[in-house]
Parts: structure tokens; C-alpha cells; sequence
């Protein structure tokens, strides 16, 4: 280790030192997982349960000399994990680019010169700096600073901030809540202290979304179906003595009942929803934030980087208590010393220049004070000065220190959006702490000067606010600044004039029900501490609100773990972004609106898709069993993959890209899908089995009396395929129908669903007719698809037949006969629904 014990505090280690270090093998080498490996994508889309099961009956049929029946069950389902492969590929590149830009960094000292790195690069004994927001990204000691306050709160659990001072440790993971230090690296890589605890905490997790756990609620359910059935298939081939070929190629059928492609339709369309919400400039950092946006239905979030872009300025000073000359001298000497710079003592130091002092003691800044304090303690100025909100100053104020003049112009000044400071002082250098380290300020502090900082309203805040009216989401403004100064600068964004503003002093002393009614009624509230913000986000969620929260400091991580979704700017402390769900990449607020009406289309599109694959679902299952129960079975491999294609392969990637914004507040996702797809699902198997049973008896008899010698069975094997043939006919065209029933374009389709005004599913709905009369009226495409040629006639009446069942299913709708028959209130699809 060599120079770590004579190392001088502020000039760290040499870049040849680093170098040889690294090189030695103690560098800080943990790899970021920011998302799925290629790897573990693959398997996921590939070789899941039920694509192994498929694969193998393919290998079965190959094997059995069925090799057209092994090609197209299998190429179908191939085809479509492809699709899945590319798009979600395709996402991750984008995802992982654009999340290295959110990794922590640290600002490292070498050869005495500061200068900010990734956290791959630091080596162990660098020397780190630290300010208020910074992320600790690897263990070691303070060795320089007065003092600091950590929040380890995401290490221990515990929302107390823990203080430090020179020779205690600082572990990764934790935070500086308040003040500035150094630290040396002693453990790093897989010897730090996060990692240890979180063995892989970083690593992606991919977290179940409400619909997800339905979907797999759906696909555990059909395993255990499809089970059954193939116990029946089993006993059925024992009994009437099937060869073991058809056996297997009734199993393909019964397995593809799976929807497996519905859970990587679920997993392609947030991938693809991420993606854009990307491009607009929002960071997807937890997949069940894409869901959460849709209901989102209240955002809180600071004024500040917000509704103005914190560009803060020095805009004019009252002197009060001393000359002018003297106040800004003062206050240039206060921004140049602080060990807590922000924002505000920025704009200071760039208005009036100043040199840093030595300092006797000093209170930095927090969100619960609203107020920071130096002592000077050599000349000029010698003595104690505190500077921040006026109504918190003036409690600090000596007692003999009258009103004045100020606290009107502090109002007019706040009234006008103005950010209003008051400072405050007394000569003579004494602590700012007593014996037992608590905060203790002299008595007869009095005021000196009245300051007023600007700052600028967002470009396009009107309209940003008004994309948030238009996607039902309601906007409430919690700072820490004046309730008048952000009430005015609300208005001035487009905020109602007749706007409710409250302080957090009024917020003190309130009941639970007191409060939730205040978080309700209140649009504007200032003042607050973090835990008021705390308390806020949850009395709205108790009130059966749905509320996102935007953060971008150390005193928001709170409020942000306490929403439903947290968001943090990309300009914000790491201890912001480091919790959050979503970031906004370039501090684009008005990225927020279209990322609302993205997660909508994401819900309302993944409802339309469960809808056509559970109606297909329900039809096939009880038109399997009712067939068996008759005698053969309605469909041959070939051609429930062909099914499959036209009734939910192809349709569920469209409605998954032309799904509408809008309201998805309404009954359960299970409730409203079941309503939907119950009725149109046994419809369907009930006309199917008359369509299987009209084509086959009288193919039967015509086998017969064509060949007086034939048994039974002969005439069965020989009438199947015509049967079969009908039975996927008709099943494609109502499947096709059912397009404009999901998606209803004009009033005369809506029963199941409200009127959309979409043309674009009916046009599919006929472009896919034509795709699938094509082909099969040619003996090749009969030959692929293992389809056998009726009289011409046949084709109208299976068309007629799939309209009955369109006139019926809409009939039932209509007259919500499901929900009438279980005593349920009738189910009503969303208001709102907008196509874009």
C-alpha cells in the first residue's frame, strides 16, 4: 500500500499509482447489470415450458415421418419467438445505452486535482469527494470535511440520518444527505458493503406486473386443462386403439390450447413501450413502472426543474440592518465558504463574487430547517450569520428585533413567483453548537437584508400541463419554497387562478382524515418538510388514489419510495435516481404526459390482446371436448397452427401498436376479460360443433354409398378431413369478425366494447381474409396447411354461419346476459379512449 499512511488529505493518489493498482487487481470491478443478458432472454423466449413441450412432439412427428405437420407446428411458433427475440433485443441495445448515462459517478482527487469517473475506474486507496445528493460507491473512511449527515436508509432500512465525522466509515450504497467530505477507498469491487449485502441487488429484476400475474394465473390454468385433455387422449387411444401418430398430433393441438405467445406478446409490448417512452426521454428503470403509469391519476412534484428550469439568478437585495456594500460582501463571502453549496448560494456567488473564509462553525442547510448558518471567525464581518426562508429566520430572530417593512415586501415580492431569503446575523464569533453537538444559535440575531431570487418558467409548461388534463391526471405542486411564490408561478404556468395553497405550518396538528381531506382539496403546498411530503403521498394513496411522485434531491427519497411511481430528473442527486422507477432523461418534464398516455395504450392494447386469445382459447377447449365426446377431433396440427396465426398471432402484434390511450380505471382486468370472452368463446364452440357435425355425417353417408364395403371406421378417417376443414374455416372467419368486435369502428359492431371509431383492425380483419383465401384455394396451400376442398358452396355457408355468431355474441353483449346470469353488475368499457 505504500503511500496511504503519509498520504496528504486533499492530493490523493498519483495517476501512475491508480494505474498500477488497477492493474494489480484492485480496481472497483463489479459489472452493472442494467438489464437481461442475451443469454437469459433467449432461454426465457426459446426454451420455455411450453416451446420445449412443442419441440419435442415436433422431434415425435418428425421421427413418425410427419415432417410437414413437424415444420409448420413448430415453424409457427419459431416464427413467432423471432419476433419476440428481435424487438426485445432490439429494446435492450437502446435500454442499456441510454442507462449508463444514470450510472452513479464519483469524483475522484489525483495528483491533487479533482475529477469525475465512473465507478469502474476508482482503485482501492483513491481519494473521493463527496457533496450533499452524492451516491458512496465503495467503503472507506472520512478523512477530510467537519461533518456529514448519511442516509443508509436503503442499506439498514432505517430513514434516520446517521452523522460522520473524520475516521468513521462510509459505506457504499449510502448517501450524503447533508454537507460535503472526503473519504479514502479501503473496500472495493465484491469486498464492499453493498455488494456483500445485496449479493447481486443491482442485477435486473424482472418484477411481475399486475397483468403479468393474471396471465400467468391464465397459463398455469390452461396447463392444468391441457393435462386433463391429454389424460383423455391417452385413454381414448388405449380404448379405441388410435395409432400412435394421430395420437401425437392430437397432443400438438391440445398443447398449442397454451397461449404461450400472450405472455411474450406482454413482455414485447412493454419492451416496445419503454422504447418509446425512451425516445421521448423517459428511463424505464423498473418494468412494472410502464404498467403503474396507466393509472396514474395524481403526479406530485417540486416547482423546482419542474414547472421552471432552476436556472436561479440574484435578482435584488433589500438592506435592512446594514449598508449595501456591506450585505453583499457578506453574502458573496457566505456563498464562497459554505460546505453545503446549492442552487441558491450558486446564483449568489456568480452575482457577488467573494473569498472563502474561515469558518468557526456552520449548520448547513436542510429541508427541515429551511435555513443554513456560518460563523466567520476573522475580519471583515466577524460573526454569525443565517440565511434562508424569512418565516423560518424570524423565529431565530433576538427578541428585541422589531417588525419591519421587510415582511411586506417579502409577501409582495413571494405574491409575484419571486423566491424570497432573509439574512440575518450579529457580530462576534461564537459556536452554532452546544456541548452536546444540538444546534444552538445566539439570541439576539437581527435582520440584515431582504433578497429575492428568479427563476424561469419551463418552456411549453402550458401545454405540458395541459397534456396532463388530457391523459385524467390531476397535478399537485409540494415544495419547500413559499406556498404564495409557488402559488404564483402555478398560475402563471396555467394552474386555475382559484388555486388552494396551504403551508406546511398549516399541515402541523392535522388528524389522518384531516390530512387526506387537505391532500385532496390543496392543489399548491409549500413549505413542507420531507416527512410532510411523506405523509402526503400516502394519505393520497389511502384515499384510493394512484399518485407518481417526481424527486430530484436527498430530502425526496422518502416521499419517492413511498408512491406508487417514483420519477427523478437525470440533473438529480443520485440518491434520487438511485430509488426511482423512471428518470427523466434532460430533466424533460414534458416527456411525463406522453409517457401517461403510453402506459395507457400499453394496458388497454394487452386487454384487447387477452380478449382475442382467451376467446380462442374457450372455443377450442370446449369444442375439443364436445368433438371427443361425439367421436374424431376438429383439428388436425396444420391447421390449429393456422388458427393460431389468423386469430392471434398476427392481430395481437396490431393491437399491441394501434392500442388507444385512455382511462383503464374500471372493473378487473379478469372481470372485464371474462365478460368479454366467455360469451363468444361457448358461442362459437356451439356453432363449430354444428358446422363439425353438419360436414361430417353426410360426408360419412357419401363415403359409404360410394363404397358399400366400408366399415365405420373407414368412413370416419375418410369424412375427418373435410370436417376438420370446415371447423378451421369457420373458426378463422370469426376470429376475423372478431377484430371490429374488439375494436368497433362504427356503432353497429359495439356490444362488447364501446365505439372506438378504428378502422384500421377492419381493414386487417379483410387484408387477412385475403391472405387466407389466397393460398388455400390452390392445392398447394391446401396441401401446407392440411386442408381438404368442399363444394364451392360450403365457403358462404361457413361465412353465414360465422355472422349468425356475430349477431348472437352481439346480442348477448348487448343484453349482458353473463353478467345477469351470476348476478354481477353489468361490465362497461372505459370512457376516454382515444385513437391517435
Amino acid at each position: 500500500m505504500g503511500r496511504d499512511e503519509s498520504m496528504e488529505p486533499l492530493l490523493g493518489l498519483t495517476e501512475a499509482e491508480a494505474a498500477a493498482r488497477r492493474a494489480a487487481g484492485q480496481g472497483n470491478v463489479v459489472p452493472l447489470k442494467t438489464s437481461r443478458s442475451y443469454g437469459r432472454i433467449v432461454r426465457e423466449n426459446v426454451f420455455n415450458t411450453i416451446n420445449n413441450i412443442l419441440f419435442t412432439l415436433g422431434i415425435i412427428l418428425v421421427i413418425l415421418g410427419r415432417y410437414l405437420d413437424a415444420l409448420i407446428a413448430v415453424g409457427v411458433v419459431v416464427a413467432n419467438t423471432i419476433v419476440s427475440l428481435v424487438q426485445e433485443i432490439r429494446a435492450k441495445r437502446t435500454l442499456d445505452r441510454i442507462a449508463i448515462l444514470t450510472r452513479p459517478r464519483a469524483t475522484v482527487v489525483r495528483d491533487g486535482t479533482p475529477r469525475e469517473v465512473g465507478p469502474d475506474e476508482i482503485v482501492l486507496g483513491d481519494l473521493l469527494r463527496v457533496e450533499t445528493g452524492d451516491q458512496i460507491v465503495v467503503d472507506g473512511a472520512m478523512v477530510g470535511g467537519v461533518r456529514m449527515e448519511m442516509d443508509e436508509s436503503l442499506l439498514t432500512g432505517e430513514s434516520d440520518l446517521v452523522r460522520k465525522e473524520p475516521g468513521d466509515q462510509l459505506f457504499s450504497g449510502s448517501f450524503v444527505a447533508e454537507g460535503s467530505g472526503y473519504y479514502v477507498a479501503e473496500k472495493v469491487g465484491a469486498d464492499s458493503f453493498a455488494h456483500r449485502l445485496t449479493a447481486g441487488a443491482q442485477a435486473f429484476r424482472r418484477v411481475l406486473t399486475p397483468i403479468q400475474k393474471n396471465v400467468n394465473t391464465i397459463v398455469r390454468s390452461l396447463l392444468l386443462l391441457v393435462l386433463y385433455f391429454e389424460i383423455l387422449v391417452v385413454v381414448n387411444s388405449l380404448v379405441d386403439k388410435v395409432p400412435f401418430v394421430e395420437t401425437v398430433r392430437m397432443s400438438t393441438v391440445i398443447v398449442a390450447m397454451v397461449p404461450n405467445g400472450l405472455i411474450l406478446s406482454i413482455a414485447v409490448a412493454y419492451a416496445l413501450g419503454a422504447l418509446r417512452m425512451a425516445g421521448k426521454g423517459a428511463l424505464i428503470q423498473q418494468a412494472n413502472s410502464v404498467e403503474s403509469l396507466s393509472h396514474v391519476d395524481i403526479l406530485c412534484t417540486d416547482k423546482t426543474g419542474t414547472l421552471t428550469t432552476n436556472n436561479i439568478t440574484l435578482d435584488d437585495l433589500m438592506p435592512l440592518g446594514a449598508e449595501r456594500g456591506q450585505v453583499e460582501r457578506i453574502l458573496g463571502d457566505y456563498a464562497a465558504s459554505t460546505g453545503g453549496p446549492n442552487r441558491t448560494t450558486e446564483a449568489l456567488q456568480r452575482a457577488l463574487p467573494g473569498a472563502a473564509r474561515s469558518l468557526g462553525d456552520e449548520v448547513l442547510f436542510s429541508s427541515a430547517l429551511k435555513w443554513s448558518a456560518v460563523v466567520f471567525a476573522d475580519d471583515p464581518h466577524e460573526g454569525v450569520y443565517v440565511l434562508g426562508a424569512p418565516e423560518m429566520v424570524e423565529k431565530l430572530l433576538g427578541a428585541e428585533a422589531e417588525a419591519h417593512a421587510w415582511q411586506g415586501t417579502a409577501a409582495e415580492w413571494a405574491a409575484g413567483g419571486l423566491r424570497v431569503l432573509l439574512l440575518a446575523g450579529r457580530t462576534g464569533a461564537v459556536g452554532l453548537h452546544d456541548e452536546a453537538g444540538n444546534i444552538s444559535l445566539p439570541p439576539d440575531l437581527v435582520p440584515l437584508a431582504l433578497i429575492r431570487l428568479s427563476d424561469e418558467l419551463r418552456p411549453r409548461v402550458r401545454e405540458t400541463l395541459a397534456g396532463f388534463r388530457e391523459a385524467g391526471v390531476v397535478v399537485k405542486v409540494i415544495s419547500g419554497d413559499n406556498p404564495q411564490t409557488v402559488a404564483a408561478l402555478a398560475r402563471q404556468a396555467g394552474f386555475e387562478n382559484d388555486l388552494t395553497a396551504v403551508s406546511g405550518a398549516e399541515l402541523e396538528g392535522l388528524t389522518p382524515a384531516q390530512l387526506g381531506d387537505m391532500s385532496e382539496e390543496a392543489t399548491v403546498f409549500g413549505r413542507v418538510t420531507p416527512q410532510q411530503k411523506e405523509k402526503l403521498v400516502e394519505a393520497l394513496r389511502e384515499r384510493g388514489h394512484y399518485v407518481a411522485m417526481i424527486g430530484d434531491g436527498v430530502n425526496d427519497v422518502i416521499s419517492l419510495k413511498k408512491a406508487n411511481v417514483a420519477i427523478a430528473v437525470q440533473s438529480g442527486t443520485q440518491a434520487a435516481r438511485g430509488v426511482a422507477d423512471m428518470i427523466l432523461m434532460q430533466d424533460s418534464f414534458g416527456a411525463l404526459p406522453f409517457a401517461f398516455r403510453e402506459g395507457q395504450r400499453i394496458v388497454n392494447g394487452m386487454i384487447d390482446i387477452l380478449r382475442i386469445f382467451m376467446v380462442r382459447v374457450v372455443s377450442k377447449a370446449l369444442l375439443i371436448a364436445s368433438v371427443m365426446l361425439v367421436g374424431g377431433f376438429p383439428f388436425f396440427p396444420r391447421q390449429s397452427s393456422l388458427l393460431s396465426f389468423f386469430a392471434a398471432g398476427v392481430p395481437a402484434v396490431a393491437l399491441a401498436y394501434w392500442a388507444p390511450s385512455g382511462s383503464v380505471q374500471g372493473p378487473g382486468l379478469m372481470r372485464r376479460v371474462f365478460s368479454f370472452a366467455a360469451p363468444a368463446g361457448v358461442l362459437m364452440s356451439l356453432l363449430g360443433l354444428g358446422v363439425y357435425l353438419g360436414y361430417l355425417y353426410p360426408s360419412i353417408d357419401a363415403f359409404l354409398a360410394a363404397n358399400p364395403g366400408a366399415n365405420s371406421g373407414q368412413a370416419m378417417e375418410a369424412a375427418l378431413p373435410i370436417a376438420t376443414t370446415a371447423v378451421t374455416v369457420f373458426a378463422i372467419f370469426c376470429s376475423l369478425i372478431l377484430l371490429p368486435l374488439t375494436v368497433p369502428p362504427t356503432p353497429f359492431w359495439t356490444g362488447g366494447e364501446r365505439l372506438r371509431g378504428d378502422r384500421r383492425p377492419s381493414w386487417l380483419a379483410l387484408g387477412l381474409l385475403v391472405l387466407f383465401v389466397a393460398p388455400v384455394s390452390i392445392p398447394l396451400g391446401r396441401t401446407i396447411w392440411d386442408l381438404t376442398l368442399f363444394p364451392w358452396y360450403g365457403w358462404p355457408v361457413l361465412a353465414a354461419a360465422a355472422m349468425l355468431w356475430a349477431v348472437l355474441l352481439r346480442w348477448m353483449w348487448r343484453g349482458r346476459f353473463v353478467e345477469r346470469f351470476l348476478g354481477l353488475t353489468p361490465v362497461e368499457a372505459p370512457e376516454g379512449l382515444a385513437v391517435e
